[in-house]
């Protein structure tokens, strides 16, 4: 028995989708072209590529590929690529965000312990051995914070404090206001 099954990483990957559509609410549509520097993307090409990041395992996974040299990246990946070109707007980003988070949340929630202990082989070359579905699954949320935390600078850049920066301050300010109180008793 394992502690950490499709019901947490379903959880755990509703969380980080939450923080990352909260960031594409408040950053304004007229922010979605800024980007940081030349030959990168832009917020809103950001949030799109976010959006897609969880169909490559969902692919894998869904299907029950067991071994990777099966899989035709090229078409794969053309997919994907096709679909992060597309125009949207601020609200078709952030619809897309969750519409996209919501699947692949729903799929996690069902997977059984034995499924997610299974194997999958890599393809030829690669530079990892094999892996469980387990593992490979934990990898769109990791892709999703890393590309957030790109978010969060660009937020800084743009002159907004991330939602998660506010959240802190206001606890660590209630953490000093009740030492204060206390103190003073």
């Amino acid at each position: 028995m394992t502690y950490y099954g499709g019901k947490e990483l379903a959880a755990a990957f509703r969380t980080v989708r939450e923080n990352t559509i909260k960031i594409a609410e408040e950053v304004p549509e007229s922010k979605y072209e800024f980007t940081p520097a030349p030959d990168c993307r832009s917020i809103g090409k950001t949030l799109v590529h976010i959006a897609l990041g969880p169909r490559f395992q969902h692919h894998i996974q869904s299907n029950r590929i067991s071994d990777l040299a099966t899989v035709n990246f090229p078409e794969l990946f053309q997919n994907i690529v096709a679909e992060e070109a597309k125009p949207r707007t601020k609200a078709e980003t952030i619809a897309f965000l969750k519409s996209e988070g919501d699947e692949f949340a729903a799929f996690l929630e069902s997977l059984t312990e034995s499924f997610l202990a299974e194997q999958v082989a890599p393809p030829p070359g690669a530079p990892v051995g094999v892996r469980t579905r387990f593992e490979m699954l934990l990898s769109p949320k990791e892709h999703e914070m890393h590309h957030r935390a790109q978010l969060m600078t660009m937020e800084r850049m743009i002159g907004l404090v991330p939602h998660l920066t506010r959240q802190m301050q206001e606890r660590m300010a209630q953490m000093q206001q009740q030492q204060q109180t206390a103190a003073q008793r």
